[in-house]
Formats: C-alpha cells, sequence, structure tokens
C-alpha cells in the first residue's frame, strides 16, 4: 500500500527514489481515492479525460494539508511546509523529484497553471500553523484569499476557463464556502483553539473572545452570528453567475456547492444563530433535493 503523506516524509526510501510518471499518476489517483473525502476529488459530473488532472491537484493539496495538521509538531510542520514549496518552485523549474510533482506537471503544462494559486495554498497552512485569530473582516478574508479561492481558480484552469472575471466570482463563492463552514463548525474550532469569527464584529456587539470560549450564548452573541451569516451570504450570492458562464457539468458542481452553503446558513438562522449548543447540519435527504434542484436549474438554463 502506498504511503501517506507523513509516512512518506519520514522514509528514506521513499523520497530517494525516482518515479516514472506511471507510477507518479497511479500515486496521486490512489491518494485521490483512498481518502474520507474522497467523494468531493472527482465529481460524477467531471468528463473522464479530467480525472487525472484533477487526482494530480487533489494530491498536491492533500500533501500540503497533511504536512501542516498530522505531523504533531508545529516547528516540524513549517520545515516541511517550507521544503514542500521549494518542490514546487522546482516543479516549475523543469526540476520535478517527487510523484506527486512529476505528475502535477504535466496538468500544469496542459492547462497553463501558473504557480501562485499553488503557492498560495501554503501560505494558508503556514497560517494555520501560526495564526488562531483574526482581527477585522478584511484579516479573515485575507485568510480566505489563500485558503479558499485558489482551490476554485484551479478547478476554472482545468475547466478552461482562465479569464479574471470568471475567478472573481469564483473567489466570492470560495470565500463564502469557506465562510459557511467556519460558522457552522465555530464549536470544532474551538476545540483547536481557533475562532474565525473576527475579533472587532465579537466586540462590536458587546461579546468577547473568553464568553465564545466558555461557549457561553446571549443575544450579543446571536448578533454576531446574524452578521457574520449576512456577510457569507452576500457572497454566495455575489457568485452564484458563474454557474451560467461555464459548462453545464461545471455549472451543477458550482450550483450545488453554493445552495448547500446557503441551506448552512439558514440552518444556523433557523436555531437563532445557537451554533454553540448544535452544529448545523444537511440531511441525506437534503442533499438529494438539493442535487435535484441543481440538475433542475441546468436543465432549464441549457433549454433557454
Amino acid at each position: 500500500m502506498p504511503l501517506s503523506p507523513v509516512e512518506f516524509v519520514r522514509s528514506a526510501e521513499a523520497l530517494g527514489r525516482i518515479y516514472s510518471p506511471q507510477e507518479a499518476r497511479a500515486y496521486t489517483r490512489w491518494l485521490a481515492t483512498h481518502h474520507y473525502e474522497n467523494f468531493h476529488v472527482v465529481s460524477w459530473l467531471l468528463p473522464k479525460r479530467l480525472h487525472q488532472d484533477f487526482y494530480n491537484v487533489y494530491a498536491y493539496c492533500r500533501w500540503a494539508d497533511d504536512l501542516g495538521d498530522e505531523t504533531g509538531d508545529r516547528a516540524e510542520s513549517l520545515r516541511l511546509l517550507g521544503w514542500w514549496r521549494d518542490e514546487l518552485d522546482a516543479m516549475y523549474q523543469g526540476r520535478a523529484g517527487h510523484p506527486v510533482f512529476v505528475a502535477l506537471a504535466d496538468t500544469v503544462r496542459k492547462h497553463s497553471i501558473p504557480r501562485q494559486p499553488f503557492a498560495d495554498l501554503i501560505e494558508a497552512f503556514v497560517a494555520d500553523q501560526t495564526v488562531t485569530r483574526y482581527r477585522d473582516w478584511e484579516e479573515l478574508l485575507g485568510y480566505c484569499r489563500y485558503s479558499a479561492n485558489p482551490v476554485g481558480r484551479l478547478v476554472l484552469y482545468l475547466c478552461g476557463y482562465p479569464d479574471a472575471e470568471r475567478q472573481r466570482l469564483s473567489d466570492a463563492t470560495c470565500t463564502a464556502l469557506q465562510l459557511a463552514n467556519f460558522w457552522q463548525d465555530v464549536t470544532v474550532d474551538l476545540r483547536k483553539d481557533r475562532i474565525y469569527l473576527p475579533l472587532e464584529v465579537m466586540e462590536r456587539h458587546g461579546y468577547t473572545a473568553e464568553e465564545l470560549q466558555a461557549r457561553r450564548f446571549r443575544p450579543a452573541f446571536r448578533e454576531a452570528m446574524r452578521e457574520a451569516v449576512e456577510k457569507a451570504r452576500g457572497l454566495f450570492l455575489e457568485g452564484l453567475p458563474l454557474a451560467r458562464m461555464v459548462d453545464r457539468r461545471l455549472a451543477i458542481d458550482i450550483d450545488l456547492f453554493s445552495r448547500g452553503g446557503l441551506r448552512v446558513l439558514s440552518k444556523i438562522e433557523r436555531q437563532g444563530f445557537d451554533v454553540l449548543a448544535a452544529r448545523p447540519a444537511i440531511s441525506k435527504t437534503e442533499r438529494v433535493r438539493l442535487l435535484l434542484g441543481s440538475l433542475a436549474r441546468a436543465a432549464f438554463s441549457r433549454a433557454a
């Protein structure tokens, strides 16, 4: 069985090997199809010709994520993320050696993908090691620019949409998805000593980070969460036109993710913004309904 990223970096044999393109592609495919998140990696709507490219991009992201979160040592994570950045640079200089980069190099060449989205993701994982609080919306949205937006841009490059306008709309959608996830997982992040609700927002509504750490729900927290939900909803609505500017298969995915994020926000509202007592979640039945709705909208748009 292939090694996980952390096992890999601890194996001198694995690091010292020379990997053929075939071996490299097999490794990225294994990573993408043997992980609890693999159902997100390649949508059943995605053309088969793009599957391997998505595996390659996913493997890059998975490695960066694991180097940041799975070593158990902040200093070691930062060292390894620096090494991963060097490997990225080597690939763009034509010297790919790591199997992920051997596979990814072909994807980058075929789709003319610039270095920046890949580098931005590393910056986000570095921030995860060093930053646990965000002062205001500007700081938090700046983090999303590195952690969420590059993913959408990479998808657009893979699907043949490198233009600035689609990327702008994608940025709005990806940031909104990240924010919706933050508001859904406030208590999950607290267990990691991370607070994504901006401190200035809480302070303006008369709530403190200390109260949040104590899981104390009161009207001040409700109003801070109301503002946070509206911020995310506005970004979702800003990004929705993107689904009308791409091919039908990608449009369904974009619409589905956006409607799912909006549903999470609605659930937060329906429980009175008290995400401290219960984590809002979308049921399997609701997921099916969302998918059917996205399919119907895509069919209607195509007919029109």
